[in-house]
């Protein structure tokens, strides 16, 4: 076979191609890989159909707007493996799988934000309760560390600056993941180049300061108001939450990284790049299909609504003067 000299030895030629065809990947699979991609597809099949039957729970037994921002939130972990399962298959599609996943998942973000007000009753009630309250915004992932950082009173405005940051990720994330493909098809962005001139290094950081900033409000809402959350679940719920966002964002960045650096070997037809990729998509899917798993169980029952305990106290007040009332009435007569 060809080999390329360098400084370093050599380069099997193969290691410095795109990504193989999905035709070249079927026929070069062993007996180990075709039972290893059979069982990665099934995974994927059966996030989606547990993901459809949750949908159709969801849409008979909550009431709107809950069950739709319940639907997407649940779609996290099943899209994210169906598009890993087309990525494993067709390398050569990874930029618009990933593309795919993170713009899905960039709008579940904003969508935690919008369940944990509507779990307490929605934007006028979530005010009515909290409005003036102090609120602590020393909280991750971007000022845990700034305890010396004032509360903040809770107030229509704040609410709503709170929503912008985090719709603004849903937004920017998915323009600039098309601006990305354009240059890709174009030639001009690549991961792999690290060059002041090159499109990844400005484009690849600013996401990452629009992700934190999307998290930062979900993170306030969250640590404000989880003890009036506990009898609904909602810690764990947040916790697969936080799961898919390390998974799909955190894990995917380490490996791409260690595969521009050559941590991961070449292993002709794949690049360095593309077996990092495709060790990625394959972990991807096994991840996602027990965090579906997790949350159809999670998710897949009727929650009685939250009592505030000044309702409490309002039910026995109103309970005793319309007994008192009776009582009264019963003596007239």
């Amino acid at each position: 076979m060809e080999e390329l000299d360098t400084l370093n030895g050599t380069i099997d030629p193969a290691c410095l191609q795109q990504p193989p065809l999905a035709i070249d990947i079927i026929k070069q699979l062993d007996g180990f890989e075709i039972c290893l991609y059979s069982i990665l597809t099934f995974m994927s099949c059966t996030s989606l159909l547990l993901y459809l039957e949750l949908c159709v729970f969801i849409y008979r037994k909550l009431p709107y707007p809950k069950k739709t921002t319940l639907i997407w939130i649940n779609g996290a972990a099943p899209v994210i493996a169906t598009m890993s399962c087309f990525g494993m298959w067709i390398p050569r599609a990874v930029m618009f799988t990933d593309m795919t996943s993170n713009c899905y998942f960039a709008v579940v973000v904003y969508k935690v934000l919008v369940l944990l007000v509507e779990e307490l009753g929605g934007s006028n009630t979530f005010l009515t309760r909290f409005s003036g309250k102090p609120f602590r915004i020393n909280t991750g992932p971007c000022c845990c560390c700034c305890m010396c950082l004032p509360r903040v009173p809770m107030s229509r405005r704040l609410l709503f600056w709170l929503k912008i940051g985090a719709l603004q990720y849903a937004i920017l994330k998915t323009v600039l993941s098309i601006f990305a493909i354009v240059l890709w098809t174009n030639g001009n962005f690549d991961l792999s180049d690290l060059e002041i001139t090159g499109a990844a290094i400005w484009i690849n950081p600013f996401i990452g300061v629009l992700t934190i900033t999307s998290l930062w409000p979900v993170a306030i809402i969250f640590m404000n108001i989880n003890s009036f959350l506990r009898s609904l679940n909602m810690i764990p719920k947040y916790a697969m939450y936080q799961l898919v966002l390390v998974l799909s964002q955190l894990q995917t960045s380490i490996i791409n990284i260690l595969a521009l650096n050559g941590t991961i070997a070449c292993a002709p037809p794949f690049s360095s790049q593309a077996r990092g990729s495709m060790l990625s998509q394959q972990m991807m899917i096994m991840e996602m299909f027990i965090i579906t798993i997790v949350n159809y169980f999670l998710y897949h029952r009727t929650y009685d609504p939250i009592i505030f305990e000044e309702d409490d106290n309002e039910r026995n007040t109103n309970f005793d003067i319309k007994t008192n009332s009776n009582d009264i009435k019963m003596l007239r007569d």
